[in-house]
């Protein structure tokens, strides 16, 4: 078991920092699982029913953190895609565990 110094910051509270707010997961998650480039729009629609608000900040902020990058296309109307970036794809492992983790103990969890 791995021990921590009481001066030293705890990493599950820079993970939980990282990786904060109601849709920052799923929306995370998304983007790992489709590893492609996906249109605002279509994120969107694949985590309803998150507003187009929740979803600008959360995307704005896994960009400024290096998680996501954004492309913007010079094209009338313009035209945005999301993609997840290798640094963010590294999260994979982790959310995966996570969703089976979930999966395997949510009818305990319901009836608890």
């Amino acid at each position: 078991m791995e021990t921590f110094d009481t001066a030293q910051r705890c990493p599950m509270v820079d993970f939980v920092n990282l990786i904060s707010g109601k849709w920052a997961i799923p929306i995370l998650y998304r983007l790992i699982v489709i590893d492609a480039p996906v249109r605002f729009s279509a994120l969107q629609r694949a985590i309803a029913p998150i507003t187009q608000k929740e979803l600008t900040k959360q995307l704005r902020l896994f960009e400024q953190r290096g998680l996501v990058r954004r492309t913007v296309y010079a094209e009338v109307p313009p035209r945005v895609e999301y993609e997840v970036t290798a640094l963010g794809k590294t999260l994979r492992p982790t959310l995966d565990s996570l969703a089976g983790w979930m999966r395997g103990n949510a009818d305990q969890l319901l009836r608890a």
